[in-house]
């Protein structure tokens, strides 16, 4: 069973009892990913760019944007116009392809993984998780690797709130580093 076949026939369910939402359009849901990584030491050598650009491209399966520095800043030795980050933004079947692939395949190869931290939430009902480096995916050749880089994911929900959320990504598999739920109804349901 696909990861978004599970969100709709388990989930959605599961949540809007646990939640007490009285219709199923008020149960949070997935709305993008946001992948993003920096790639400032990158501004002198168009080269390592390219690469920076491949590896993102076969971690998320569509290409990434280039951002770029918006105003010079000497001291930091950076002009207006230089790359500075790529950035990918997930939606649909690829965002749900995505984070089957993160929760079933990448946290757990992630050296002494205790789970990921509950307190990454936003206050707007949105998680975000680092990755120290992109080894930990499947599609990266560690033997083609360069130079390692970090990454900002960052998962986008329709919840108001971060107890809505973080209920949304537990019952989806997402391994939180306490066994404790924030809900007190989920709470409740698995005693």
């Amino acid at each position: 069973m696909s990861f978004k076949q599970k969100y709709k026939s388990q989930v959605i369910p599961s949540l809007k009892d646990k939640l007490g939402k009285k219709n199923i359009f008020e149960v949070p849901r997935l709305e993008k990913v946001v992948i993003n990584i920096g790639v400032g030491d990158t501004a002198q050598t168009s080269k390592l760019l390219d690469v920076a650009v491949q590896e993102l491209t076969a971690i998320a399966g569509q290409k990434p944007s280039i951002t770029r520095v918006k105003k010079s800043i000497a001291g930091f030795k950076i002009r207006e116009g230089m790359p500075i980050g790529l950035k990918v933004t997930l939606r649909g079947d690829r965002m749900y392809d995505f984070l089957e692939k993160l929760t079933g395949i990448v946290l757990p190869r992630i050296r002494d993984f205790r789970g990921i931290n509950p307190k990454a939430f936003d206050g707007g009902g949105n998680y975000n998780l680092g990755l120290t480096d992109q080894l930990v995916f499947p599609e990266i050749d560690y033997d083609k690797v360069q130079r390692v880089r970090g990454m900002n994911i960052t998962i986008v929900t329709t919840a108001k709130n971060d107890m809505d959320s973080r209920a949304l990504l537990e019952e989806l598999g997402f391994p939180f580093k306490n066994a404790k739920s924030v809900n007190p109804l989920i709470e409740a349901q698995r005693a």
